[in-house]
């Protein structure tokens, strides 16, 4: 079964940024949606990013303006992440749902990645 792996996490000042990955370890097919999420300490995940088969992205208020989520190819996908904020401390999960007609939606979760902003 193809895995998603993600990097780039790390710790990083309030102001600065980081990149975060996501590699799908083969090739998945009939995508209908991919994700970022993230789960801050005693809090419930929350949904980041998204973009569609098409390439339409779409943020949460929190981070809209300093998180560009883009695709740098069939099998990866980035989270660029500038002037980070303690609030954004947290696990972050790429997340690909497919969708195909008789077996209906899957979904797909990588392991996480930390990213922990503080001075």
């Amino acid at each position: 079964q193809v895995q998603l792996v993600e990097s780039g996490g790390g710790l990083v000042q309030p102001g600065g940024s980081l990149r975060l990955s996501c590699a799908a370890s083969g090739s998945i097919y009939s995508i209908n949606k991919m994700a970022w999420h993230r789960q801050a300490p005693g809090k419930q995940r929350e949904l980041v990013a998204t973009m569609t088969s098409g390439g339409t992205t779409n943020y949460a208020d929190s981070v809209k303006g300093r998180f560009t989520f883009s695709r740098h190819n069939a099998n990866t996908v980035y989270l660029q992440m500038n002037s980070l904020e303690p609030e954004d401390t947290a696990v972050y999960y790429c997340y690909v749902r497919t969708f195909r007609p008789g077996t209906g939606y899957r979904e797909l979760w990588g392991q996480g990645t930390l990213v922990t902003v503080s001075s």
